[in-house]
């Protein structure tokens, strides 16, 4: 069971406003900013990241067919805020892993209590 559309909508009116102020320089979290599919407008949207050696993993609490998610697969690649910095990120994959190898051990609890079993893996540009 990922999280509901109903939450998705309360999180993108309400809680990413708040969030979004302080998600880049919070351990663990980043605001991934892309390009919208169609409008071509920028949007920032706040996430929970945990860092790989080649780049950075994030955890689809929605799914992979979420609208940030389609936009950062359509312009195959984003950029993150995250710990005061921006890093370029290409080369985006949704990675279906029912056993959340990549995830930290804490982190691996609580997503299975939720259903959640797919991620978005980024690549660092440089």
């Amino acid at each position: 069971m990922v999280l509901s559309k109903r939450i998705a909508r309360f999180n993108k009116v309400a809680t990413n406003r708040v969030l979004g102020r302080a998600a880049p320089r919070l351990p663990g979290m980043a605001m991934v900013v892309h390009q919208g599919r169609r409008s071509g407008r920028r949007f920032e949207t706040p996430v929970n990241v945990f860092e790989r050696p080649d780049g950075y993993v994030i955890a689809l609490t929605y799914g992979p067919d979420a609208d940030w998610v389609r936009n950062i697969l359509a312009a195959s690649g984003c950029e993150i805020v995250t710990k005061g910095r921006t890093i370029r990120l290409t080369d985006p994959r949704v990675v279906h892993d029912e056993d959340r190898t990549d995830m930290p051990k804490r982190a691996r609890f609580i997503l299975a209590r939720f259903g959640v079993s797919d991620f978005l893996y980024l690549r660092r540009a440089d």
